[in-house]
C-alpha cells in the first residue's frame, strides 16, 4: 500500500512537466507552421489572390489604349534605343528604365542564354513583356512591298512559336498561348547605332507575338521568370531578317527582380 502511494505521489510531481513539454511541442508546431506560411510570396499571402486579377485580357484596353497598339509601342520603345543602352542585351537590368516613361514599362527577354535581371519599377506602372515575338518590316525585308506580305512574313515567323511559361512570384501563369495578337501596320524609327545593324531611318512594319501583360504590381520585390519555347527544329530553318526581329534564339529564361516602390 505505501508503494502505491509513493507511485501516486510520483505521478502527481511529474504532471506539470509532463503539461510543459505538451504545450511547448504544441508552440514548436505552430511556430514551424506559422514560418511556413510567412515564407510564401507577397502576392500569394493575399487571401484573395486570383491570376487574371494582375493580368490585362488580351481584349482590354489597358489606359484607353489597345493591347495591340501597346504592342507596336513596344517595339518602337525596343527600336529607339541605340545598342550600347539597349535593355535586351543587358545582363543585369541596369538600362531597365531606358526610354520607358507613361504608365506601361516594357521589359525584353535575353538573347542566346539566360540572365537575371534586376529593376526598380515606379508604384502603378503596368508591365508588358514578350513571351516570343516576331516583326517584319520594309526596311529588314525590301523585297516586300504591301501590308499583306508584312503580316504574312510576321506570321511565319511567329508560328514557330509552339508555347511558353511564365510565373510571378513563383505561380504558374496559365494559358500563355491565348495571349497571342498581330498588330496593324505601324512606323518605327532607327536611331544610330541600332539593334538591327541598318541606317538610321523610319520604317513601316507588322508585327505578332505572344505577350505577358501584367498589371501593376503591389510595393514590394517580385520574381518575373518567362520562357517562349520554339519549335524543335527550328535550328534547321531558314529564317531571313536580323536575328531581333524573330523568336529564334531568345528563347531562354529571363529572371526579373522587380522592386516596386
Amino acid at each position: 500500500m505505501k508503494m502505491m502511494i509513493n507511485f501516486i505521489l510520483i505521478l502527481i510531481s511529474l504532471l506539470p512537466s509532463l503539461i510543459l513539454v505538451n504545450l511547448n511541442n504544441n508552440f514548436v508546431s505552430y511556430s514551424e507552421e506559422l514560418s511556413n506560411q510567412t515564407t510564401t510570396t507577397n502576392i500569394a499571402n493575399n487571401a484573395n489572390f486570383d491570376i487574371f486579377n494582375i493580368v490585362y485580357d488580351i481584349d482590354s484596353n489597358p489606359f484607353n489604349v489597345s493591347y495591340a497598339d501597346w504592342t507596336e509601342n513596344w517595339w518602337q520603345w525596343t527600336y529607339s534605343i541605340p545598342w550600347d543602352k539597349n535593355p535586351s542585351y543587358d545582363d543585369t537590368g541596369k538600362y531597365c528604365s531606358e526610354n520607358q516613361n507613361g504608365p506601361v514599362w516594357f521589359l525584353t527577354l535575353a538573347y542566346e542564354h539566360p540572365v537575371t535581371r534586376t529593376c526598380n519599377i515606379p508604384e502603378n506602372t503596368a508591365l508588358l513583356i514578350t513571351i516570343l515575338n516576331s516583326e517584319c518590316s520594309y526596311a529588314e525585308f525590301p523585297m516586300l512591298k504591301t501590308e499583306e506580305e508584312l503580316r504574312e512574313c510576321a506570321k511565319r515567323m511567329q508560328d514557330l512559336v509552339v508555347g511558353g511559361n511564365a510565373t510571378i512570384d513563383k505561380i504558374f501563369i496559365p494559358n500563355s498561348e491565348n495571349y497571342r495578337i498581330q498588330t496593324d501596320i505601324f512606323n518605327f524609327t532607327l536611331p544610330e547605332n541600332n539593334i538591327l545593324n541598318l541606317t538610321s531611318q523610319t520604317t513601316q512594319a507588322v508585327a505578332d507575338g505572344n505577350w505577358l501583360f501584367l498589371k501593376p504590381l503591389p510595393v514590394g520585390t517580385h520574381e518575373l521568370k518567362v520562357k517562349g519555347e520554339i519549335n524543335a527544329t527550328t535550328s534547321t530553318i531558314e529564317v531571313n531578317g536580323n536575328q531581333y526581329n524573330g523568336p529564334i534564339g531568345w528563347n531562354y529564361t529571363t529572371t526579373y527582380i522587380l522592386n516596386v516602390k
